[in-house]
């Protein structure tokens, strides 16, 4: 069982609070959606979830298992893998060296050839530019890159952090088809931040509304997308 339960969560940096009583659930093999605008605390949401935030008040469960005072890379081996926001690659290092790396744990090294291959199978771009900088490859192909680094850890859950950040609208279509496939057919369980509301809303199980630092909405698909809050704000209707 995959499943991520966050409560009541507190955090910040310094003396400024961003997250007031935040509760999030993410089932398993399901994608859930964390919407909202610049600011509203996304990000923070991930960083306490990977562990490179620590909250002020509340706890992070995993599996059942309180993992609030856990380090990041033990996070990482109990399979909680984060793409950030940016990609964060390094443009002087190859496909394959990004790919290396991305094994980072004990498991993920045991699995690292089947891995690669289901990698290769889902991006064959990246396959095709093994050997080729980072840095050179173009905005869909870093984005592609920096999801199969995640990829090669042997997640059990996969935090993304706006991975349309910056890319042409038919490479937005592409990368969220690509991580429903990663649901339906790798049977992965997802937490998606976003600021595109509608796009992401297309293939989510669940969905959170963060403004201002606190869940003013929750609910499926069509709950959001009917909110006369979403509606007006987000939508433009």
């Amino acid at each position: 069982m995959t499943e991520l339960i966050v409560e009541n969560i507190d955090a910040g940096y310094g003396e400024a609070q961003v997250l007031w009583d935040l509760n999030i659930r993410v089932r398993e093999r399901s994608i859930t959606v964390l919407l909202g605008s610049n600011g509203a605390g996304k990000t923070t949401t991930l960083r306490v979830i990977s562990g490179i935030l620590r909250p002020w008040r509340g706890s992070v469960k995993f599996n059942g298992v309180d993992i609030t005072d856990l380090p990041a890379y033990e996070r990482v081996n109990r399979g909680i893998v984060l793409v950030p926001e940016g990609r964060r690659l390094w443009p002087q290092m190859t496909v394959y060296q990004h790919l290396e790396l991305g094994a980072y744990t004990k498991e993920a090294r045991d699995r690292f050839q089947d891995n690669l291959e289901t990698v290769f199978n889902l991006f064959p771009r990246l396959k095709e530019r093994r050997d080729q900088l980072a840095g050179t490859l173009s905005g869909g192909e870093q984005q592609m890159l920096a999801i199969a680094r995640a990829l090669m850890a042997s997640p059990k859950i996969l935090l993304l952090d706006e991975p349309s950040l910056g890319l042409a609208p038919k490479l937005v279509i592409e990368t969220l088809s690509l991580i429903r496939r990663l649901r339906d057919e790798r049977d992965l369980t997802v937490l998606l931040v976003e600021q595109d509301v509608y796009m992401a809303l297309q293939i989510a199980d669940y969905g959170y509304i963060l403004e201002q630092g606190r869940i003013i909405l929750e609910g499926d698909k069509d709950t959001i997308l009917n909110s006369d809050i979403v509606r007006k704000a987000y939508l433009g209707i």
